[in-house]
């Protein structure tokens, strides 16, 4: 029995024809009650609750079946290799078009504020609306929005980060549209949505082709709630477009003056929305004049103050027009006891820009006049008794009040960014100056620190490049240093003709070095911590070998050379101890002076692991450009000379001798007194010689300097 049960079950999973049958046997089996054999009562609602708990595990499993084998989540760089329709949120092309979005948001914030220029004082003396700018406005809003409409669309294919995998690195990105779907639809979507609905639009257009003609009271009233209603929605937007380019692009505003101007951006849109506000409620009050003195007269209807095109042809209208003294007691200059009070509303009356006429002049003097209110907090502002005008003017007041003060501590802060080099310079200075005077240094030391400090400002501007350099990775900071310093090494002889890998070794130990006027880099007998390479500047090199009476030797060193060779024959040395070498020379700044150092530790490092340097070639190159090898040559040369001088002088002296003794034996003296008198000549040349020698000094023979351990096979 059981095993028939097993394979009813079997074939109850995987054939839909035997599920049917299981079911029927199934409903059939329950009807029998097996202790007593019996009809059980039968349950409606057991029976449609069973129907709809299988019917949505079958919607279920089909779901799970079309999904099956499809990953919800991924890392960034396995999203294409996925070929799937999603983007990836870092993605250049979303960063280009979140800031294309930002820009066409800014734009729907100053193209809305249009509608309320729509209500227009016609010559006729009523209401209408301007046609030319309503088809223009509803043009560029469609635009706008159908622009926008692209960043929904986007929203539903961009992957995002999944919170649980934040724990360490950058994270899974979810990948699942219905997830990232829902993700969006439970966060912006509502507030998209209704900032995108096309409602000034239908106001616009239902106006423009009503049958029944237009309807200019419904349509002023209309379009101020609706775009008042969706402003809202359509200004907190631009808030979600910047957080995803700071999510993308690290950083919204790169420069100091780009914030600026972007608080300065927004003081003026808003500037720009009041003036706008300003005018639609000059024509509200306007209307409100109006009304209020056709009411008091008996032969006016109040569809006289709007325009339409039956007022052409009715006569009734025609008369009433050109009787009637509505129009001069609501024109903003009538002085009467009894007139009305226009208030803040005054100025927009008298300057004529509620006719229709030049947009441009328009919309500048309602942009001149927000800007002015804002900047100045309404203090010329001289308000009516009507509430709703006294409101609006407490909201300028109050929303100058925030902006301004946003506006001047945003720019102070990014226009402040620009100089913090040069005020961390002036700190650092004021400091210097306190501390040199407190400690009584002498002046000639002051101005030398003075000297070093402007020099390395004008050099570096206050940027300390080598902790700069780093904090970057491995990779990037060799590439900067082989930018900055590989034709710069290039340039000293003793490394043009080193292989890459030495240079790029070389470069990424360089450090810059500084140094200002009558500036001593070395001193003879000072150990030698590292090697200069000279980039720019002129130095004296000068030697006493240690002293010596009648010894100084004097050379400049120009771009190219280089100092501290003594530190090179101690790294190549592999026996050499562990106390750096002494300096040879005594190297003086005779300009500012810009290098290269190589530290011992650093010099040693390189000597150790790249066998290029124990080359012959090297060995040539070096002794060629060392200044303590070219001294000890020129006096090798000197001694040589010396040398070969005496010896000639000497041969001189031999075969003048041997011609006199010819001379006297020719002569024909006594042998004896031939010998006496060469003798006697010969002491005294001997003795003239003595006395000569002793008055020219001798040549100080420098010793031959230690040269670098060459002794390893040669490289090449």
């Amino acid at each position: 029995m059981d095993r028939h049960r097993e394979t009813f079950k079997r074939l109850d999973e995987s054939s839909p024809r035997s599920s049917v049958q299981s079911e029927i046997g199934a409903r059939s089996s329950r009807r029998f009650s097996m202790p007593g054999f019996g009809y059980d009562s039968f349950n409606p609602v057991k029976s449609l609750m069973s129907g709809m708990r299988k019917g949505s595990g079958r919607i279920k499993s089909l779901r799970q079946s079309l999904t099956s084998g499809a990953p919800k989540t991924a890392f960034a760089e396995d999203l294409k290799s996925l070929k799937k329709n999603i983007f990836d949120p870092q993605e250049k092309f979303l960063l280009r078009m979140n800031r294309f979005f930002f820009v066409s948001c800014i734009f729907a914030v100053g193209v809305d504020p249009l509608f309320f220029f729509l209500p227009i004082i016609d010559h006729s003396n009523c209401i209408g609306i301007d046609k030319d700018l309503a088809v223009t406005s509803t043009i560029i809003r469609t635009i706008i929005d159908s622009v926008y409409l692209i960043r929904v669309f986007l929203q539903f294919r961009t992957a995002y980060v999944a919170p649980s995998s934040r724990v360490f690195g950058s994270g899974e990105l979810v990948i699942d549209p219905m997830l990232i779907a829902m993700r969006y639809i439970k966060s912006y979507f509502i507030m998209d949505f209704f900032a995108l609905l096309p409602l000034p639009q239908i106001v616009v257009w239902r106006y423009l082709h009503s049958s029944d003609g237009p309807d200019v009271l419904a349509t002023k009233n209309a379009l101020v709630w609706v775009v008042l209603c969706q402003y809202i929605p359509r200004l907190l937007r631009i808030f979600p477009v910047t957080k995803d380019l700071k999510r993308t692009a690290g950083v919204f505003i790169e420069t100091a003056w780009a914030g600026a101007g972007y608080y300065l951006l927004w003081f003026m849109l808003a500037g720009h929305n009041v003036g706008t506000l300003w005018y639609f409620l000059t024509i509200e009050r306007q209307d409100s004049c109006w009304r209020l003195n056709c009411h008091r007269s008996n032969d006016c209807d109040t569809s006289y103050l709007y325009c339409s095109d039956n007022h052409g042809s009715s006569d009734i209208y025609n008369t009433w027009n050109k009787s009637t003294q509505i129009f001069n007691r609501c024109n903003g200059t009538d002085t009467a006891a009894d007139a009305f009070n226009f208030g803040i509303y005054q100025q927009a009356l008298v300057s004529g820009i509620l006719v229709p006429g030049n947009f441009v002049s328009k919309l500048c003097y309602c942009f001149w006049w927000g800007l002015q209110n804002l900047s100045t907090l309404g203090q010329g502002f001289v308000t009516s008794t009507y509430p709703w005008e006294v409101l609006f003017s407490i909201a300028i007041c109050i929303l100058g009040l925030i902006l301004f003060a946003l506006l001047i501590g945003n720019m102070q802060t990014y226009l402040q960014s620009v100089a913090i080099r040069l005020e961390e310079m002036r700190v650092k200075k004021r400091d210097a100056e306190r501390w040199m005077h407190h400690r009584s240094l002498p002046p000639q030391i002051r101005e030398r620190v003075r000297r070093y400090e402007r020099y390395r400002w004008l050099e570096t501007r206050g940027v300390d490049e080598e902790n700069l350099v780093q904090t970057l990775p491995k990779d990037l900071r060799r590439d900067i240093k082989r930018h900055l310093c590989l034709g710069l090494v290039k340039r000293v002889p003793l490394f043009e003709n080193m292989d890459e890998r030495l240079l790029d070794a070389i470069c990424e130990r360089l450090r810059p070095a500084l140094y200002t006027e009558h500036e001593y880099i070395l001193r003879e007998g000072d150990p030698v911590d590292e090697m200069q390479f000279i980039l720019h500047g002129c130095l004296e090199s000068m030697t006493t070998d240690g002293g010596r009476s009648g010894f100084f030797n004097k050379v400049q060193l120009k771009e190219g050379d280089f100092c501290g060779e003594e530190l090179l024959t101690w790294a190549l040395d592999p026996k050499s101890a562990a106390n750096f070498p002494s300096s040879t020379r005594t190297v003086k700044a005779l300009s500012e002076v810009e290098a290269f150092s190589l530290r011992a530790d650093e010099l040693k490092f390189v000597a150790s692991q790249f066998r290029r340097l124990h080359s012959r070639q090297v060995q040539h190159t070096f002794r060629f450009y060392s200044q303590q090898w070219r001294t000890w040559g020129a006096c090798f040369v000197q001694a040589a000379w010396r040398r070969y001088y005496k010896r000639k002088m000497a041969e001189q002296r031999r075969r003048e001798e041997e011609a006199a003794n010819r001379q006297s034996s020719s002569s024909g003296p006594s042998l004896g007194a031939t010998i006496y008198a060469s003798r006697f000549a010969a002491n005294a040349l001997r003795g003239v010689h003595r006395l000569r020698n002793k008055t020219v000094p001798t040549i100080v023979r420098l010793p031959k300097p230690p040269e670098p351990d060459f002794g390893v096979e040669d490289a090449d």
